[in-house]
């Protein structure tokens, strides 16, 4: 086996956290040589410590100081967009690339099972959001094979799975989800939506998917949508359909009109998700979470991978 890639997670929340555990865990190509946090006494940065990873509390520039840093290939952002702007400066004059998972957007959009071959050689590639890792692939998969003119997404999470990073980055979540069913989805068009659901007990992350398309009908979309579920499912297990997708046929004598988007005709396709997590270190209710950090370790390897071998695999 190849020598491992070093990396290091700042941010030890709940995101941070779950990536930590996932890449102790699962990331065969991956070394995880740091966790980064600003708070000595957060769960993430204890749990680091007891598992025989090096911490700092200090944030970046503490890593910064470490021995290991020099080491480090590759670094996680696990903080908020407004910080993500300091340490993506730091990381990439310091010759390391950055997987962003905050939705600061610095460097390209990158969906795993979409575009993430295209993009293993560059210095910031960002994950989007949690409502983007888990539509943004359906929307891929009818622009695959038709044209999409329209998507909406609505991602519902737990209230409970929302921490204040999150809660800190609404506004950047929906303008991030939005311009990434454009850019990376294939859309002409899209909008995004997220709900912090209060629901007790917890409810697992549900999100729903329109797309209004042409060029392909019922049977072709929904074949292409069941084959990009199943790439997904490999590094995301927990990546399902609610239900049966719908469609709905819109022509010139019964158009549909999307207020601010102008009249369309088309096939309106539906698809309903849920992403039921690995409960690797939040409770399975917080798929939002765990889509994340899986596709972060899953580019992050897909880079290392791509580095020591010259062949990625997703």
């Amino acid at each position: 086996m190849s020598a491992k890639t070093n990396v290091a997670i700042i941010g030890s929340g709940n995101i941070g956290t779950d990536l930590m555990i996932k890449i102790l865990n699962m990331a065969d190509n991956l070394e995880l040589s740091a966790m980064v946090g600003i708070d000595p006494e957060s769960d993430g940065l204890k749990r680091a410590a007891g598992l025989g990873v090096q911490t700092t509390s200090e944030g970046l520039d503490g890593l910064c100081k470490m021995d290991a840093w020099d080491e480090i290939d590759i670094v996680f952002d696990a903080t908020s967009a407004k910080a993500h702007a300091y340490h993506s400066e730091v990381t990439t004059k310091a010759g390391k690339v950055m997987v962003d998972l905050t939705p600061a957007a610095i460097g390209p959009y990158v969906v795993p099972v979409v575009n993430g071959d295209q993009n293993l050689d560059q210095s910031n590639v960002n994950m989007v959001t949690c409502g983007g890792q888990a539509t943004i692939p359906i929307v891929a998969a009818v622009s695959s094979i038709a044209n999409v003119h329209y998507a909406e997404i609505i991602a519902s999470i737990s209230s409970k799975s929302a921490g204040p990073g999150t809660r800190a980055n609404i506004d950047e979540f929906t303008e991030t989800t939005s311009a990434g069913i454009t850019k990376v989805g294939g859309a002409e068009k899209g909008k995004a939506i997220i709900i912090l659901n209060p629901a007790e007990p917890p409810m697992i992350m549900r999100d729903t998917v329109f797309t209004l398309s042409s060029g392909a009908d019922e049977k072709a979309i929904e074949a292409s949508i069941l084959a990009m579920i199943e790439r997904v499912q490999k590094y995301v297990p927990g990546y399902r359909l609610k239900q049966d997708i719908q469609f709905e046929r819109f022509g010139a004598n019964n158009p549909i009109h999307i207020p601010g988007h102008g009249t369309f005709e088309g096939i309106k396709t539906t698809t309903m998700l849920e992403v039921e997590g690995a409960a690797h270190y939040l409770p399975a209710y917080a798929g939002n979470l765990d889509i994340m950090t899986s596709a972060a370790m899953a580019t992050a390897q897909e880079i290392a991978r791509k580095r020591s071998t010259g062949r990625p695999i997703l």
